[in-house]
């Protein structure tokens, strides 16, 4: 009889981390295949909500009615079960140092490796800015890596601990996509550690073979299918005629009629110029008061934010949420500071006067503050440039925050 059930998927690799985890420990585990989209149909069910408050991916739930979240604490519950594993060190020092590890893997490296790799895999939108800028912050966070592990065999002591099967396994995305021949040539330490993990036989027995990536993955524009013509219809008797199918209900602003600013020139001009020396003063030659609005668009629970990579997840969330309004709407939000001092500001364009027919249409409005800007304000103006370009920290009450991670919706 297995131990549990771990919701997940085999490729992912917080998923991948609890599965070696129990293989290592001869510990059976029933992987109940879950997307990695908290919006999922399964995901927003009763039943799985139970499991995971978030709706997110790893989840576990025990032949004994145990649940829990969290990969973390699943990782170090299913390693536990044997009192005499390795895994998780010899003293309570090593134990601290092993989860020190692994919420650095978790919290600083998957975040920024995943904001560099998931736009170019087609998983998140893509803006070139916004893209170096995560592979620069991702390139300086597993420097940490490779500085400890030039001295040291493993993470922790002198032996593989789940540090180290955690780590490995969350990174194996980007040595697949990203960490290509010439990172791993100039990162020596941390390759040769990387290739001891997966190559242990409980890791092996769980992901047999892990990628490598011989140069860094290049985005691919998505190609537009040509609409197939339609067949030309056979003769046929005369018919009386079906009853019309009731139109389909248009977005509102759809009734303002076409703009003379086309705001998918706009965002192919964003995405492919300098936000700040091309595109931006382009926006402004090319802007109408009269077309379209600008907001400011805050998070009204910012002193309730924790760690910044959720942050980021919520920013993601609420602008997968606006799909319905892609048409109408432009803007970026960026997560500011650090893990448990941070805020979620933004800024947005939307065709018309009002904010609420573009941001009605997901159900995550009601946590923002929509506050209109005046594009003929100065002050106003640089906070439009500052929140798209992404490269400026903000001043909360006095104090700095420097800019995190962010996403644009264009």
């Amino acid at each position: 009889m297995a131990f549990g059930k771990l919701y997940g998927l085999p490729d992912n690799g917080r998923t991948l981390s609890i599965l070696v985890a129990a293989k290592h420990n001869d510990l059976d585990l029933e992987l109940v295949k879950t997307e990695a989209n908290s919006a999922a149909e399964f995901n927003t069910s009763a039943e799985y909500l139970k499991l995971n408050p978030t709706g997110k991916i790893p989840a576990f739930e025990g032949a004994n009615g145990f649940t829990l979240s969290e990969v973390i604490a699943i990782a170090v519950y299913v390693t536990s079960q044997n009192e005499k594993t390795t895994l998780l060190g010899k003293t309570k020092q090593d134990y601290a140092s092993i989860l020190r590890w692994m919420s650095f893997v978790n919290t600083e490296l998957l975040p920024k490796f995943g904001g560099w790799y998931r736009p170019l895999l087609g998983l998140d939108g893509y803006n070139k800015k916004t893209v170096d800028e995560a592979a620069k912050n991702a390139l300086k966070a597993v420097s940490t890596l490779e500085t400890h592990l030039t001295a040291n065999t493993y993470l922790v002591g002198e032996r593989i601990t789940l540090a180290d099967i955690f780590g490995a396994a969350l990174l194996t995305r980007a040595f697949a996509t990203v960490l290509d021949k010439t990172w791993r040539e100039a990162n020596p330490a941390t390759t040769r550690w990387y290739n001891t993990i997966i190559n242990q036989d409980a890791f092996k027995a769980v992901f047999p073979s892990p990628k490598f990536a011989e140069e860094v993955i290049k985005y691919v524009a998505p190609k537009k299918e040509p609409k197939p013509k339609a067949a030309a219809p056979a003769a046929a008797a005369p018919a009386e005629a079906p009853a019309a199918e009731a139109p389909k209900p248009k977005h509102p602003l759809e009734a303002l009629g076409k703009p003379t600013l086309i705001l998918d020139d706009w965002k192919r001009k964003f995405s492919n110029e300098d936000p700040r020396t091309v595109a931006m003063p382009w926006f402004w030659e090319h802007f109408k008061a009269d077309e379209y609005s600008l907001w400011k668009v805050n998070y009204r629970y910012n002193n309730e934010l924790k760690l910044t990579f959720m942050a980021n997840n919520l920013i993601g969330g609420f602008q997968t949420r606006l799909e319905a309004s892609r048409k109408y709407l432009f803007g970026a939000q960026s997560v500011y500071g650090e893990n448990y001092d941070c805020v979620v500001y933004g800024a947005y364009m939307t065709r018309g006067q009002e904010w609420e027919p573009a941001f009605t249409v997901g159900p995550d409005y009601e946590g923002y503050e929509f506050t209109k800007l005046d594009p003929s304000n100065e002050a106003d103006r640089k906070l439009v440039e500052d929140m798209w370009a992404q490269d400026v920290p903000v001043t909360v009450d006095g104090k700095v925050k420097e800019w995190t991670d962010g996403h644009v919706f264009k």
